[in-house]
């Protein structure tokens, strides 16, 4: 690889903004750059996902995934920037790194004899409510007549994710009569007031430690002005547990909370938002250990392996082959001060490089 491109088209891919829903003019920057790659076929489902395409030989096709959304708004995004031995800025590790690895990929590829097809697929709707709409596309495509589904995620090197984290989302949503601060206080209830009221409550569920469970709430918004009684409110939680039957416990309890809230002149309207699916592959199979054995063979430690919620998430829910590797290591994730380390990049590259390898062997047995 030539670590000085791969970082410039990090940077590149980083500065065009992408919030989930609005990935496509990312989407027409990774065309160009694997055109520039000369990958011979390019193509766009009705998603909106972008597929570079290398044909092979009569092998089964592997396919490879980076996702192009962001969890950042367009006006909270800026411009990643070097500093010393790190690349830092919003996204840049999740997933501009990722995007990054795919194109590196069509690079050493393009001109190799491939044992099956190999597909590079830039997706979009990971992140957010995108509810892995795009891998969706992808799974329904190509079922489950592959050597397997790579996802690639920029900062996360050292963990083979071979399970999916099932995850469910929701959105409470209280609408009042409203009114004057002053003249209406304390004869009509604030839709503000109201959704704080059930967010300490919902802080205040034990979650259990076996099977870690987390819940967050990650967005509220709602009012009219700073002296008006809200006439509208809501907020947003994200629940996550290793184990499906608490997350839909859990999830039960908040609805419970929100609904005893309750009264004439006040509703409260309880939606499920998002969802992503549990699943996984056993830690023998195969493709999992050929992952781990990939680290340890350009010299790192054993991985760990976990689940995570990735693109990978949705082949693993269907029993497909799948597994989900980082190119390097960061911090900051989700927050404007993410940021990558270099140096670690040639490693977690050439690993991602002799899975790609592994993964055609395993689909041609």
């Amino acid at each position: 690889m030539d670590l000085d491109r791969f970082i410039q088209r990090a940077l590149d891919i980083q500065s065009v903004p992408a919030p989930t829903f609005q990935e496509a003019e990312r989407a027409s920057l990774m065309e160009r750059e694997l055109l520039s790659a000369g990958v011979p076929h390019i193509e766009r489902d009705a998603a909106g996902n972008l597929y570079g395409h290398i044909p092979g030989g009569p092998g089964l096709p592997l396919i490879i995934t980076a996702h192009l959304d962001t969890v950042f708004p367009q006006e909270v995004h800026r411009p990643a920037l070097r500093h010393g031995d790190r690349l830092i800025g919003p996204g840049i590790g999740d997933n501009a790194i990722g995007l990054a690895a795919l194109v590196e990929l069509a690079f050493d590829h393009v001109q190799t004899n491939l044992p099956g097809d190999l597909w590079m697929v830039a997706t979009v709707g990971e992140e957010g409510l995108g509810n892995l709409m795009g891998m969706q596309q992808v799974v329904e495509r190509f079922g489950a007549a592959v050597a397997g589904y790579l996802a690639i995620e920029g900062m996360v090197l050292g963990h083979v994710y071979h399970r999916g984290l099932p995850v469910g989302r929701y959105r409470i949503t209280v609408n009042t009569e409203g009114g004057h601060s002053w003249i209406h206080a304390g004869r009509r209830v604030s839709a503000i007031h109201t959704v704080l009221q059930i967010g300490h409550e919902i802080l205040r569920i034990r979650l259990p430690r076996i099977p870690r469970t987390t819940l967050n709430v990650g967005r509220i918004s709602g009012g009219t002005s700073v002296n008006s009684i809200a006439s509208h409110a809501s907020m947003e939680i994200d629940l996550r547990s290793e184990e499906p039957q608490t997350l839909r416990r859990v999830g039960a309890r908040l609805q419970r909370i929100a609904q005893r809230q309750r009264s004439e002149g006040l509703h409260i309207q309880i939606e499920k938002i998002g969802e992503r699916p549990a699943g996984g592959l056993p830690a023998s199979h195969p493709l999992v250990q050929a992952a781990r054995q990939a680290m340890i063979d350009v010299g790192q430690p054993a991985p760990r392996l976990a689940a995570g919620s990735t693109d990978a998430s949705l082949p693993l829910s269907l029993g497909l082959p799948a597994v989900c590797i980082g190119i390097t290591r960061g911090g900051g994730a989700h927050t404007t001060e993410e940021f990558v380390e270099i140096a670690p990049i040639p490693i977690g590259y050439l690993a991602l490089r002799r899975l790609v390898r592994t993964a055609f062997e395993l689909g041609a047995e």
